[in-house]
């Protein structure tokens, strides 16, 4: 109301500009006014109040007494008040105080133009304005004289300019007080003025008001929407050029009823009916029109509506291509998000026809060659196919089945063009009815009429075809073949990298089977069960051995290289052979793993420049174990890898603890230790890689908890039994690694079978030794071997005698399929197999060893070492003379 624009609105601003003009006079005219009546009193007041104390009697007694500031100070601030003054300083000649307000600068020197105080000292009365110890004040000097005119000393009266500007603020609100009054006054009056001027004109001037009419009326009828208004009474109040085209009005249209104008009924009723609408498409000759209609009187008109009329046809034909277009889209869409979700070639066949139907087909089938079923590469003449996918809204279609090998005998078959082949009408197609033409007839019968066959190729190769086919939908158009061509070239994407995927998981599967255990080893210390597991995604380098060993023991071993793939398996197999050939070794569990570490560094050092970039074999993981069924001990080490679960006896299941070393390959500074476990007979003993205990959705506590519920309360159950209930309880159908699984149930030798004696280094109890172990023999039913044993005993004896030291112990053990003997001396020196030359006495004794026995070997102990021997049980006997002259050979 009171915009610049406005007449009020200019009047309250003329208002305004002339009240605050004649404030600012005001306020000019009344500082200039007080402020000189201020300083004027204050003048007088400053020069009365110093006159008045410097002629006052016994003032220069006062100046002249030994103390004249005790003297003069009291009476000076009491004059100070009497007068109003706001200071009456006295002082001396040499200008120092003598009295002030501020005790603080009493016996200060005066501050003051030097000329003024020098115009005082000499007699004369100042007054002027300065800054002083008090601010800016107006301050009066009067000298004090003698009775002979002598000056002794000065008093000053000073008024603080701050007590001046008090006096002119207390004028200031009346006058801002006033002017504030009269802007209300003026305000008021321009709303009221503004508001009579508003009602009159709505708020616009004379220009406002021809511009609006000009704008209104160019919008009317520029705009592409017809424009009717229509009065309470039904008459045609206005028609904008565009209605009139639509409508086919007549140029004398306003002013006529509605209903006289020859529109539709329907139109005609429509626009007259005064109700509203919202998009109603009513026909007008070859045209729809969308209709909106609103009242009008709400927004201050009179009664009647406001019509709008928008032509649809276009618009509808353009809509419905666009929402085709959409649907291609999401289709492509859900195509690139559903099709490859598995690397396994006959569900991405299936995936893609699950995305085509019904969305684009009635049915949809795929067939690939068979080499790429097998993920082998494509090779010949693609003229057979299997189908290996089936899609359709009814499973009755007289297609050809899953698994169907198809031939196709012409050589202009869809598959040999470089693109997809559309078969608008199956029924006038001779190329597609020549295929097969029984087939074709139960086809077309059933309703399939329309087929787009489209080749899946990736680099360059034909992996297969995929069809579709149509029944209920309209034909297939020439704008189908490109969504069909792009169906089929993601599906060829995915299909080829699960065919490759295919051909390198079964590689890697077939080397890491070929690498891991086939059969397990004869042995009777342990019965055996194992299981291995690949990951969903491919082969790891999980592995597990069982290895025989000198002395009817047998080593455990189960490790774990990281990663997946080929290079994973190559290494798991590296690792696996060197485990083989440290234990031919006879080395203790710590040993072994020790040398294993160097293996892993050296390989890792070793890598070419070409493989600094692939993965290197640092992250293995090996546990080792040596059970020896005489004693029921098992010796385990570990590197990096979890320990074994124990299951006792009784049912109850506890982990050792071991000690911790790092994984193989680090580089570790410390050495590898081994943990002694006693296993009593009939234990499990349960080895496995991390890959069962733990995964993504469980942590490595939860996973061993699980696994210790799953062991614990079966004292009854086998190795085998146990394998199968770890495996169900915590791995899904497809775990995410690969798992290694081993259980032994422990056994021991029987006491009858084990037979010691304790040797002295004598020579002579070589003999009493061997005819011993000759009647254990007997009471074992040995004697087919009796007179080879003899043999080796006596030469591994008289070894331990002459070249060994105490203590020296024979044992024998009677496996089932073999006899081991032993002798053990506290000595660490190795014997060397050799051949003796002709003229030497000795040296052909482990020569004969070696011949008799089917192995021998040597092992450390920490107290000296083992030589041992193996026989097998009803092997052929020496020639009975040559043993007697080897015996005499020995001093029997």
């Amino acid at each position: 109301m009171l915009s610049a624009r406005t007449v009020a609105g200019q009047v309250f601003l003329l208002q305004v500009a002339t009240v605050l003009l004649l404030v600012a006079a005001a306020v000019v005219a009344m500082v200039v006014q007080v402020r000189h009546d201020t300083e004027q009193d204050a003048r007088h007041r400053s020069l009365a109040a110093a006159e008045s104390f410097a002629h006052a009697p016994g003032i220069v007694q006062a100046l002249d007494s030994p103390h004249p500031t005790a003297v003069l100070q009291p009476l000076t601030e009491e004059a100070r008040k009497g007068a109003g003054v706001d200071a009456i300083v006295v002082s001396n000649k040499a200008g120092t105080r003598l009295t002030h307000p501020d005790p603080a600068l009493i016996g200060k020197h005066v501050i003051g133009p030097k000329d003024v105080i020098e115009d005082v000292l000499a007699g004369q009365t100042v007054t002027e304005t300065f800054s002083g110890s008090q601010g800016p004040s107006v301050v009066s000097a009067v000298p004090i004289t003698r009775a002979d005119g002598t000056v002794v000393g000065i008093v000053s009266g000073g008024v603080k300019i701050e007590t001046l500007n008090d006096a002119l603020g207390r004028h200031l609100p009346v006058l801002f007080g006033s002017a504030a009054a009269a802007l209300v006054i003026a305000t008021v009056g321009a709303g009221l003025v503004g508001r009579r001027l508003g009602r009159q004109t709505h708020g616009l001037g004379p220009a406002e008001m021809t511009r609006m009419y000009e704008h209104h009326a160019a919008v009317l009828h520029a705009v592409r929407e017809g424009v009717l208004i229509v009065g309470g009474d039904g008459l045609l109040v206005l028609a904008n050029d565009e209605a009139r085209r639509l409508l086919g009005l007549p140029a004398d249209a306003e002013g006529h009823r509605i209903d006289e104008l020859g529109l539709e009924p329907e139109t005609a009723e429509l626009l007259g009916s005064g109700r509203t609408a919202t998009d109603e498409v009513h026909p007008a000759g070859d045209r729809l029109l969308a209709v909106n209609i609103r009242p009008t009187e709400p927004h201050g008109g009179g009664p009647g509506t406001v019509a709008t009329l928008r032509d649809t046809t276009e618009l509808r034909a353009l809509a419905g291509r666009a929402e085709v277009a959409r649907e291609r889209l999401r289709l492509l869409y859900d195509a690139g998000v559903r099709i490859g979700t598995t690397l396994d070639v006959t569900r991405t066949a299936e995936e893609l026809a699950e995305v085509a139907v019904p969305r684009f087909a009635d049915f949809v089938t795929v067939e690939l060659l068979d080499p790429v079923l097998r993920g082998e590469e494509p090779a010949g003449a693609p003229l057979q196919m299997r189908r290996a996918a089936f899609r359709g809204i009814s499973e009755d279609a007289p297609l050809y089945p899953v698994g169907e090998l198809i031939h196709f005998l012409s050589p202009d078959h869809p598959i040999a063009d470089d693109g997809a082949v559309l078969e608008a009408d199956l029924a006038a197609s001779e190329c597609w009815r020549s295929q097969d033409p029984e087939r074709a007839r139960q086809v077309l019968d059933y309703g399939i009429r329309s087929l787009i066959s489209v080749p899946l190729r990736a680099r360059g190769v034909v992996l297969g075809m995929a069809d579709f086919w149509r029944s209920e939908h309209e034909p297939f158009e020439r704008d189908d073949l490109s969504a069909a061509e792009e169906l089929a070239a993601r599906a060829a994407l995915a299909i080829d990298n699960a065919r490759r995927y295919t051909r390198e998981h079964g590689m890697a599967v077939t080397l890491q089977r070929s690498l891991l255990p086939r059969a397990l080893p004869e042995q009777s210390a342990l019965e055996v069960a194992h299981r291995y597991l690949p990951a969903r995604d491919g082969v790891g380098g999980d592995w597990f051995d069982i290895i025989p060993l000198p002395g009817a023991r047998v080593a455990l071993v189960v490790g774990d290289v990281v990663g997946h793939g080929l290079h994973a398996a190559a290494t798991m197999g590296r690792l696996r052979t060197a485990v083989h050939n440290f234990s031919a070794l006879d080395l203790s569990p710590d040993e072994l793993l020790g040398h294993l570490d160097e293996l892993v560094a050296h390989i890792d050092s070793d890598r070419t420049v070409a493989d600094q970039d692939g993965p290197a074999v640092t992250g293995a993981t090996c546990l080792y174990a040596i059970y020896d069924p005489s004693t029921g001990r098992a010796a385990v080490a570990t590197a990096g890898h979890l320990g074994p679960a124990l299951v006792h006896p009784d049912g109850t299941v506890t982990f050792p603890e071991l000690p911790v070393s790092p994984p193989l390959g680090l580089g570790a500074t410390t050495p590898f230790e081994t943990a002694e476990l006693q296993l009593p007979a009939d234990s499990r003993l349960v080895l496995y890689t991390d890959g069962l205990v733990e995964d993504r959705g469980r942590d490595l506590d939860t996973g061993l908890e699980l696994l210790r519920t799953t062991l614990e309360g079966h004292p009854d159950r086998g190795p085998e039994e146990i394998c199968r209930a770890v495996v169900d309880a915590l791995l899904s159908e497809r775990p995410r690694d690969d798992v290694a699984l081993l259980v032994a149930r422990t056994r021991l030798l029987d006491p009858m079978r084990v037979a010691e004696w304790d040797v002295p280094s004598d020579p002579a109890a070589v003999a009493t030794v061997r005819g011993e172990a000759a009647r254990q023999l007997e009471a074992w039913g040995l004697d087919e071997i009796g007179f080879t044993t003899e043999l080796i005993i006596s030469e591994l004896v008289t070894n331990s005698i002459r070249y060994g030291s105490q203590p020296i112990r024979l044992r024998l053990l009677h496996d089932r399929n073999h006899l081991i003997c032993e002798v053990a001396d506290g000595s660490s020196t190795s014997p060397h197999l050799r051949r003796a030359k002709t003229t030497d006495e000795g040296g052909r004794g482990l020569f004969l060893v070696a011949q008799f026995a089917r192995r021998w070997g040597t092992r450390y102990t920490t107290r000296g070492k083992i030589i041992w021997t193996e026989q097998a049980l009803g092997a052929t006997e020496p020639d009975t003379d040559l043993a007697d002259a080897l015996l005499d050979q020995w001093g029997e």
